[in-house]
């Protein structure tokens, strides 16, 4: 038999025995669902593929929103010579064999090259910065994919030659159209069984793939391999989904994006006032593993920046929470903490003292000095000989506890209490300080 039939051969069953989310990927951009925001028919990026005529990209989203797919749809439309190179598994030495390929590939057969670099943002500044005098001179047409921020892993110059290009999270809607598709394409496996699944099933593995096209897929690849069939046909329950794919899959990385995403919607909703969206978020972050002495802390802050005077309590509480959390832990420290959470969500709002020290500081640093007035200074041993603290009225001495005294910044200059909770106290009381000095 011709060595060629060995090939294809084999060729053959390592097709049929790749997972089933390689088997049903998409081969042209209509068959990619998702991401209209810039491949809907008429955007730029769609009319530059099209054409064949794209320049560098950086595109970045999070995992199986459909950034290799995307990459592979350009190496079968493109009439350059595509190449890829995997971050995690090469080095420079050969990127530098991929460029010196491509260079020549130029002269002689004034050929383009595509490199496609996944995982870029594993290549360190080194290895990035390889890539910048070919990118520039056209040498090679770079697209980079990552995870992460391009922002903050992939240096500026390399930033500054490409178009960045952001790959949205897939909604349920467009993964359980994709499982739908999955269970009717001629290369999902099980040719000789008619493949069927309730809406249920599918939709509960949509749910607990949280966008993941890849995730999604190999649940189903599962679902399909381990339901005995029935006569000719494979039917998939929501029980078989079930137990195919059992937990969801977070996308949380504890020092990027979403860690600081999750947390600051966890504070905004804390300030919002809505204490329903400021435990899901809390949630979030501790599902995920983030300590909880980090969410102590960003509820202490909330409680000092946004609820401030006018509920002193929720400081109080919050620091009781942060210490509380230090000697019992996880998981019952999630109860403590989704106590002072809902405490300072619920609590009346006043940034009053945020902003009094805010304004305080900007004085302190680009206005003129306040000297300290004399009366003020302190006296010391020897200091009431050269008048320093001579003068000061003692408060104590005066009715109520108060005299009227110059102390160096006119009252309400930064603090100015608002009419919420006990802020409302404070602010009656030093309007009824202002019209005894006016006396």
């Amino acid at each position: 038999m011709p060595e060629d039939l060995f090939e294809n051969a084999a060729a053959d069953r390592l097709r049929k025995e790749a997972p089933l989310a390689r088997r049903v990927a998409p081969r042209t951009l209509d068959e990619l669902l998702g991401q209209e925001h810039i491949l809907a028919p008429g955007k730029m990026l769609r009319r530059a593929i099209e054409a064949d005529r794209i320049t560098s990209l950086i595109i970045f989203g999070p995992p199986g929103c459909g950034k290799t797919a995307f990459a592979r749809i350009i190496a079968m439309r493109t009439q350059a010579s595509f190449q890829n190179i995997n971050a995690v598994t090469s080095g420079v030495k050969e990127l530098r064999a991929l460029i010196a390929d491509a260079k020549q590939r130029r002269i002689h057969e004034r050929k383009r090259t595509i490199l496609f670099v996944d995982e870029i943002h594993r290549f360190n500044k080194a290895q990035q910065d390889a890539l910048l005098p070919d990118v520039e001179n056209g040498n090679v047409i770079l697209i980079g994919a990552t995870t992460e921020n391009p922002f903050f892993s992939v240096i500026a110059p390399l930033l500054s030659r490409s178009q960045l290009f952001e790959f949205k999270r897939l909604d349920e809607t467009i993964l359980l159209e994709l499982l739908k598709r999955s269970l009717e394409h001629p290369d999902r496996g099980l040719a000789e069984f008619t493949v069927t699944a309730e809406e249920d099933a599918l939709l509960h593995i949509a749910t607990y793939a949280e966008g993941d096209t890849r995730r999604a897929l190999n649940a189903l690849d599962i679902a399909m391999l381990t339901t005995a069939p029935e006569g000719d046909s494979v039917h998939i329950t929501v029980d078989v989904a079930v137990e195919s794919i059992q937990k969801k899959m977070l996308h949380y990385d504890g020092t990027g994006d979403a860690h600081y995403d999750a947390a600051s919607a966890f504070i905004k909703s804390m300030r919002g006032s809505n204490p329903d969206s400021a435990v899901y978020w809390m949630a979030r972050m501790l599902e995920a593993g983030d300590d909880p002495r980090f969410v102590a802390r960003r509820i202490c802050i909330c409680a000092s920046e946004d609820v401030g005077n006018a509920d002193p309590q929720a400081l109080i509480l919050a620091t009781s929470a942060w210490q509380a959390c230090e000697f019992i832990g996880l998981p019952e420290a999630r109860i403590i903490l989704s106590q002072a959470a809902t405490y300072v969500a619920c609590a009346p709002k006043s940034n009053a003292a945020y902003k009094a020290i805010n304004a305080a500081q900007v004085d302190v640093r680009e206005r003129k000095t306040i000297e300290v007035p004399s009366h003020l200074q302190d006296g010391g041993p020897q200091g009431h000989k050269i008048g320093r603290g001579v003068g000061y009225n003692y408060a104590h001495n005066h009715d109520d506890g108060y005299v009227s005294q110059d102390y160096g910044v006119p009252r309400g200059t930064y603090y100015q209490p608002t009419e919420r909770g006990h802020e409302a106290i404070q602010r009656q009381r030093m309007q009824e300080l202002d019209e005894r000095d006016q006396e």
